[in-house]
């Protein structure tokens, strides 16, 4: 008996969730002990990737464990703090990119100008990028949906373009001369890599302390997700009016979650501007920040797993068919749009995500309108 194309599709997804659900349901009637164990194998096998000898097949063009600092390490903690707003509060942000260039720019001025330490430097980065979340959400966030987005793409090109106008911070010629993080002599050797040995060359360092900073956001993102204000960004993700209507202060908790993604952005753009000495504003274009937003989609929206595997996949795949020149976008184009029409919901989504876009509200305001997951048996209704 002959089966269409259309039908071996569907028994494939549903042999993908089937193993997928049973995954999740063996996790989570796992007792503590051996969670805690799995979490802390992952962690050292992160730390020890550098180390491994996976460059030929992991990465024939370029340097494995500079591949694995940018741009697939930042790209994973870019993703993690976009994933908070996007993913738990859906809210969609078309201009993260900003909150990036933000750390960038403060950590290279202020290290320059004033030749502070990198440690000194990096914690009043990350402050004044969730300062200018809160600035850019408090005015914007009664906005919803795709007016939202327009608001954010504006914000994100305005500080790209601020930047290259203003000669303070060194215009279209940008900032050298950025501190690295101090180094630590004799510190502890992992193979061969210097932990705490921070120079122009060698990437692993700085790939470790990537490590670290996911390891934090993953641990906090977890407690958020499952306190009070993991519930109030559920309740504003699936229905904002009526999340008000039940007493949620919608406000404050969107610009929460604003501020919070917008501190790890400007974390993850401190610590990428400590290693590359040098920045200038065509470092930050929209294209990162819909780069981001289509790892967040692509590896599940919601799921802190699914999110990282997004990323390391939209980072990693382009320089792995780095051979193929310029037609591996395209190819890498055509598997996102594969995906987003056989498996909409993503690669390894959240349970509620997923039960959200059945229904036909996959969250991120919905863009002006309720869209049908592709089981639902639903049309687009456009909300006039």
């Amino acid at each position: 008996m002959n089966n269409s194309p259309k039908q071996v599709i569907g028994r494939g997804r549903s042999v993908m969730s089937a193993y997928v659900e049973g995954v999740r349901d063996r996790w989570a009637h796992a007792p503590s002990w051996q969670r805690y164990t799995i979490f802390a194998l992952l962690f050292v096998l992160a730390l020890a990737l550098p180390t491994m000898p996976l460059g030929p097949i992991m990465s024939p063009y370029v340097d494995w464990p500079s591949l694995l600092f940018f741009p697939v390490g930042v790209y994973i903690l870019l993703a993690l703090g976009l994933n908070i707003v996007v993913g738990l509060a859906g809210l969609l942000d078309l201009g993260f990119v900003a909150f990036y260039a933000i750390g960038a720019y403060h950590l290279a001025y202020l290290g320059t100008k004033f030749e502070w330490n990198f440690w000194v430097v990096a914690p009043i980065a990350i402050l004044m990028a969730a300062v200018s979340g809160v600035m850019l959400g408090a005015p914007t966030l009664r906005l919803r949906g795709d007016y939202l987005a327009i608001v954010t793409l504006g914000f994100g090109e305005i500080v790209r373009i601020t930047a290259m106008n203003t000669e303070a911070i060194g215009g279209t010629n940008g900032i050298p001369g950025i501190p690295h993080p101090p180094t630590i002599e004799g510190g502890p050797v992992l193979g061969t890599v210097e932990i705490f040995k921070y120079g122009l060359l060698d990437s692993a360092p700085y790939y470790y302390l990537i490590v670290v900073l996911c390891a934090i956001i993953i641990i906090l993102a977890r407690r958020w997700e499952h306190s009070r204000v993991g519930r109030a960004w559920a309740a504003i993700r699936e229905d904002e009016d009526a999340a008000e209507v039940m007493g949620v202060p919608t406000f404050k908790f969107k610009l929460l979650a604003f501020a919070t993604g917008a501190a790890i952005g400007g974390a993850t753009g401190a610590f990428w501007a400590g290693k590359v000495v040098s920045i200038v504003p065509q470092d930050f274009p929209f294209i990162l920040s819909a780069t981001i937003l289509a790892a967040v989609v692509l590896g599940g929206s919601g799921n802190i797993p699914g999110v990282m595997l997004g990323a390391f996949l939209v980072a990693w795949l382009p320089e792995r068919f780095r051979g193929l020149q310029e037609w591996r976008f395209m190819a890498f184009g055509a598997v996102l749009v594969l995906m987003m029409i056989y498996r909409p919901e993503g690669i390894l989504p959240s349970r509620q995500r997923k039960a959200e876009l059945k229904e036909g509200t996959g969250g991120m305001g919905s863009l002006g309108a309720e869209v049908g997951g592709p089981d639902s048996g639903e049309h687009v209704e456009v909300v006039k």
